[in-house]
């Protein structure tokens, strides 16, 4: 069994669905540490802020506590909000005693600056692509917590997403789920607004068939779930363009 699995089961148990994911995320770190290692010995050896080790799960939380801290402060403001809903995702997922131990953590990353691209660089080596997009997916939620998203916000986690390797349409289609516009169901199903029935159905049947959770054989419960809250966004889309333009 995979560590990506153990970590969802351990996570679901402790944190319920967040927690799951960032067991997921943990467990795919380490599923691709071992091939990783040895590529990242030189390249990461000048990069060590305070508490960083060459531990996989702390490595891991310490890189997520940066790019969190990055994204919080990306407008020149750490919201309370923000900072609710990390310290919530903290304690479901690890614990009481972890967690104040972490923020302490977080706290002291706000204050500093960080090489987010090598960050993002061992992150890419050391984990797969869907595990990626989840991350980005997080740091969305964070962002929103206080009901609106920054332009500054959104630059940064375009940064991050970029530096994690997350193709264009993947990242604006997730984008547009958090961030409204004229054209977010659009982006969405990554079709133009001027997209005919026929191009939007299209687009809306691709996506069905990667995000349905029956299709998702072999993923763990949380997977799917994702996936699951994935689906019903994009079916929200497609219902909303279908609406707009009178087509059955």
């Amino acid at each position: 069994m995979s560590f990506r699995i153990i970590g969802a089961i351990i996570g679901f148990f402790i944190g319920r669905f967040t927690g799951a994911i960032i067991g997921f995320l943990i467990g795919s770190y380490l599923d691709f540490s071992g091939d990783a290692e040895s590529k990242d010995t030189d390249s990461n050896s000048n990069y060590r802020p305070s508490g960083y080790t060459n531990q996989p799960p702390a490595d891991f939380k310490n890189s997520l506590l940066i790019l969190i801290a990055a994204v919080m402060k990306a407008d020149g403001v750490a919201m309370k909000s923000e900072l609710d809903m990390v310290k919530s995702m903290l304690m479901r997922t690890y614990g009481e005693e972890e967690s104040r131990l972490l923020l302490l953590r977080l706290r002291d990353y706000l204050k500093q600056d960080h090489n987010l691209y090598e960050v993002c660089r061992n992150l890419r080596n050391r984990m797969g692509y869907s595990p990626r997009l989840e991350l980005v997916h997080i740091l969305f939620r964070i962002s929103r917590a206080d009901g609106d998203i920054s332009q500054a916000e959104i630059s940064l986690i375009e940064q991050v997403a970029t530096q994690l390797g997350i193709s264009t349409p993947d990242y604006l289609s997730l984008r547009a789920m958090f961030v409204q516009s004229t054209d977010s169901d659009y982006k969405i199903l990554d079709v133009s607004a001027n997209a005919n029935e026929e191009e939007v159905k299209k687009a809306y049947r691709k996506l069905a068939m990667r995000f349905h959770p029956d299709r998702l054989l072999g993923l763990s419960d949380n997977e799917k779930k994702s996936a699951e809250d994935k689906f019903l966004r994009v079916q929200k889309a497609y219902d909303n363009i279908k609406k707009k333009n009178g087509w059955s």
